[in-house]
């Protein structure tokens, strides 16, 4: 069964190492990875058994790590803040 990843900004996840049932073992950048709209799985790159699934941050999870130091987080929020300048959302 896949492991569940909830919070994207939690420490460690990507360097973690997984087991495959199949034998094979490493970490997500080993992995075949396949992005969706609401979270990227990461698969066994020897049989493409699902090993684990890591939900996209949302915006309010962003701003959280963000205000918590937290470098990555920083990063996205300074690039989601310049997209919404851009191009701002609708209002109806």
């Amino acid at each position: 069964m896949a492991e569940l990843v909830a919070d994207y900004f939690t420490a460690g996840w990507r360097d973690r190492t997984l087991s495959c049932p199949c034998g094979w073992q490493g970490d997500s950048r080993a992995m075949a990875m396949e992005m969706h709209d609401a979270v990227t799985d990461y698969a066994c790159s020897q049989c493409g058994n699902l090993l684990l699934i890591v939900s996209h941050p949302t915006l309010e999870q962003v701003r959280a790590a963000a205000g918590a130091g937290h470098d990555e987080a920083l990063a996205h929020l300074a690039i989601i803040e310049e997209a919404l300048v851009r191009f701002p959302p609708a209002t109806g």
